[in-house]
């Protein structure tokens, strides 16, 4: 389980990352419940069980964005990164999705080396929430994210620095240098394609 929502929060907002990115389903005013957490839970285990067998027929399994706004919210905190809170996603249909977190933008001003007083991210301060809003693009084993529009608090800022924030958030030992929203990502256990419509993704294995 562990694997595949280490690798899908890249897909997501690099497709979600590291920026693992507070948002409810779109028009749904009802918080995400404990059953629907539960619910991804058994899905996760079944998709990755499923990625295990050797030649294993052909597998399709629905995900609405309920059930992983209530994952992150119920059983998903200890797979993000520090620093990274509330995070969401809202499946917009037709490979559009939109996220959001809050972050600590401290942390990834504080790991930069001295830049130019010009530079954006010497303003930034605190925890604020992050989104970002783009298409999922997947075919045979591999998926690609063309980011649209980000904002921090509300506030449109250029793709240089959400890569400034998701390099930050997604580095590990292997990749010091973390993600790229610009570079494709193998899918994780033998998923071959996401079909992403509104409200929901149906997942090819």
């Amino acid at each position: 389980m562990k694997h595949v929502m280490n690798v899908a929060p890249g897909a997501a907002v690099a497709a979600l990352a590291a920026l693992s990115i507070v948002a409810t389903a779109a028009g749904v005013d009802t918080p995400p419940s404990r059953r629907e957490a539960q619910l991804m839970r058994q899905k996760i285990d079944a998709i990755t069980a499923h990625g295990e067998r050797t030649g294993a027929p052909a597998r399709r399994t629905i995900v609405t964005d309920r059930e992983v706004n209530a994952y992150f919210v119920f059983e998903g905190k200890e797979q993000l990164p520090v620093g990274v809170v509330t995070p969401s996603v809202t499946i917009l249909g037709t490979g559009r999705l939109a996220g959001k977190a809050v972050v600590d933008l401290d942390a990834v001003r504080r790991a930069k080396n001295p830049t130019s007083l010009l530079d954006p991210m010497n303003y930034l301060r605190g925890r604020l929430p992050v989104s970002a809003t783009g298409v999922l693009k997947t075919s045979k084993g591999v998926g690609h994210f063309e980011l649209e529009s980000t904002q921090i608090n509300g506030i449109p800022i250029p793709k240089l620095l959400l890569q400034e924030i998701l390099s930050y958030y997604s580095r590990t030992p292997e990749k010091p240098a973390g993600l790229s929203l610009d570079d494709p990502f193998e899918l994780p256990a033998g998923i071959r394609e996401i079909q992403v419509q509104r409200g929901q993704a149906i997942i090819v294995q």
